[in-house]
Formats: C-alpha cells, sequence, structure tokens
C-alpha cells in the first residue's frame, strides 16, 4: 500500500501518519519526492481497511498496490530514481553513464591501460571482475582481494569509479571500501542471503537479471534490497537463456520500457554478456541507448585475443572509441547526453 500525503502536509502529520501504520503492523519506508511525502507500507493483514488511513490529517490518497514488489514499484516513487554514485555521477538522470573495462583484472598493467583509454574515450566507471563465479571450475576464477586492490588504485590513478562483482555475504565488508557499486551477478539474483546483506549497506548495487528470470523475479530481488533499507538499486539486463544458440544469451531489450513503466529504478543495458559476440556488442548497445537504457556496462580490452576470460566479447580500444561517437550522435535524439 502507498499512502500519498498532501503537499503541504507538516511532518507532524507525516509522523503521526507513520505511527499509526506501525501501530497496525506496517513496515513503512518513506519517500521525500520533489512535491508529496509518499509512504510505502509493506506487510499487516490483507484485509486492512484504507480509510483507517485516508482520513488522517495531510493524506491525499491511498492507493493499494497489487504488484507484489511494493518498493520497487513506480507507484513508490513516481518520479524515478536516481542514484548518486559518486564523484558528481548519477544513474538515471539525463546523462547515460557508461562503464567499461574487462571482464576479469589480470594484472597491474592490463588494469591500468585499460583505465586510462576508457576514460579518455568518457567512461565515468570502470568495470572490472576480481571474483568470477564460472561455469566451468577449470576456467579463471579471478584474482581475488588482489585484483580489487590493482582495480582500485587504476580507477583513483583515472577518476574512475569501480563497479566489480560480490559472490559471497561474507565479502561485504572487506569490498566495502574498494568497490563503488556493488554488482550481484545473474547467477546471484536469488542469492537471498547474500541481498539481504546487501540491503544493510547504503552502497549503490547493480543488480543484474537472473538468466532464466522474468521481468517480476528480477524486481523482486531488488525488492529484498529495498526492504533491508537500500534505495539505491540499479537495474541490469544482461540477456536471458532462450533457445537461440547464436547468440550467448538473447538481450531483452523491451525490458527496458517495460521496467521503466513498473518500476522507478534505472536499468542499464549489458550488451557484451547479452551477446556474447564483439560484432554484435556496438548495435546493441545502440539499439540499448535508443530504447531509454541508464547507462551501459561494456567489455573493453587491450589485447582481446590474450584476455584470461570472454575475450570474444571484449571491445578492441578503437572499437569502443567508435561506439562513443556514435553513441554521442544517437543520445540526443532521445534527449539523453553521453558523457
Amino acid at each position: 500500500m502507498v499512502v500519498v500525503m498532501h503537499e503541504g502536509a507538516t511532518e507532524e502529520q507525516i509522523q503521526h501518519v507513520i505511527e499509526r501504520l506501525v501501530g497496525m503492523g506496517f513496515g513503512v519506508h518513506r519517500s521525500t519526492g520533489v512535491r508529496h511525502t509518499v509512504l510505502g507500507a509493506v506487510g499487516a493483514r490483507l484485509d486492512f481497511d484504507t480509510r483507517d488511513i485516508e482520513l488522517l490529517e495531510g493524506v491525499r490518497e491511498v492507493v493499494r498496490i497489487s504488484a507484489p514488489y511494493k518498493l520497487a514499484s513506480r507507484s513508490f516513487r513516481p518520479e524515478g530514481t536516481v542514484v548518486e554514485v559518486g564523484r558528481g555521477v548519477q544513474v538515471g538522470g539525463r546523462e547515460v553513464i557508461m562503464m567499461a573495462g574487462p571482464c576479469s583484472v589480470e594484472n597491474p598493467e592490463q588494469i591500468q591501460a585499460i583505465a586510462k583509454l576508457v576514460r579518455e574515450h568518457g567512461a565515468k566507471v570502470l568495470r572490472g571482475g576480481a571474483f568470477k563465479p564460472r561455469t566451468s571450475p577449470y576456467s579463471f576464477q579471478g584474482l581475488g582481494p588482489d585484483g580489487l586492490k590493482m582495480m582500485r588504485e587504476a580507477a583513483e590513478a583515472n577518476s574512475l569509479l569501480v563497479v566489480s562483482e560480490i559472490v559471497d555475504h561474507t565479502q561485504v565488508q572487506m569490498m566495502q571500501e574498494l568497490v563503488d557499486i556493488f554488482q550481484v551477478g545473474a547467477r546471484n539474483m536469488q542469492n537471498y542471503v547474500l541481498l539481504k546483506e546487501l540491503g544493510k549497506t547504503k552502497k549503490p548495487i547493480l543488480l543484474k537479471r537472473g538468466l532464466s528470470a522474468t521481468i517480476e523475479e528480477w524486481l523482486l530481488s531488488a525488492e529484498y534490497l529495498m526492504q533491508g533499507g537500500n534505495y539505491n538499486v540499479i537495474l541490469c539486463e544482461r540477456g536471458i537463456r532462450t533457445f537461440e544458440t547464436y547468440t550467448r544469451n538473447t538481450l531483452d531489450l523491451a525490458a527496458i520500457p517495460v521496467v521503466k513503466k513498473l518500476s522507478h529504478l534505472p536499468v542499464v543495458v549489458d550488451p557484451s554478456q547479452g551477446t556474447g559476440r564483439r560484432d554484435k556488442v556496438p548495435p546493441m548497445a545502440r539499439a540499448a541507448v535508443a530504447a531509454g537504457a541508464d547507462g551501459l556496462l561494456i567489455e573493453v580490452h587491450n589485447e582481446p585475443e590474450k584476455a584470461l576470460s570472454d575475450g570474444a566479447q571484449s571491445l578492441y580500444p578503437e572499437q569502443f572509441a567508435r561506439l562513443m561517437q556514435q553513441l554521442r550522435i544517437i543520445a540526443p535524439a532521445v534527449e539523453r547526453t553521453i558523457g
């Protein structure tokens, strides 16, 4: 249920409504918009009479939400959410944020070189994996904490932020100072122990869609994070598993407008994981911006043929530079900008 307060509602009136809701057994989450304060009420019994709240002073309307995700619903924050990541970078605003880098951190020289080149062409966030949950136990699993430290140093040297994957709830404290955005990978989208732990933090979370997850399941995973108190959630469409085998996954770009209607959370797209083919990344990246994506995750490597993981879907530096030029032409057509 959502309680929308009048534009002129006083703090005393708002607190009184909150106290009444809590007394009735609801968990209350407050969202202060440009004009109205909105209270998201979660829990309590289904036969609740909305008139008990509608008649309180300062209340404009009470809206029942049929969707199982209450806090992630567009009704909770109609104007949309802009996630502040750091260094003035906002995901969900007018600028389409570029997050670029290698699939895996391999050594200091590699990550420094890639950080420098992606920054030169407009990226704001350095992506890269230090913990790599791979399908095969024999594949490269990442450098762990040492890789994260290399990535942090490369990012600091090039005025970039860091997004990297967390794979276990025990890593939260260790990674807290080394990343600016926690990435929850597709395999962990429904790792509820991890989601609950991340919900206790205030650091932005990039939540990737699961391999076979529906949009509702994806939004319910976001609900776990928000229910814990962390509203800094960024959704990431990275392709789903279908019967098609030509591409690594089927990149569901239709999910962008669908999610934007259902939810207030920003949506970014990963065409590298979504297609698994270097030649398919630029056209899908261009299409994602045209469809309304708030950001892109692009895999870039200075020597893709020597990459320890996913070299086939990593762009060469010159390809990334050309893509950025193309996106700067497309973005204004949909009233967006590219850094």
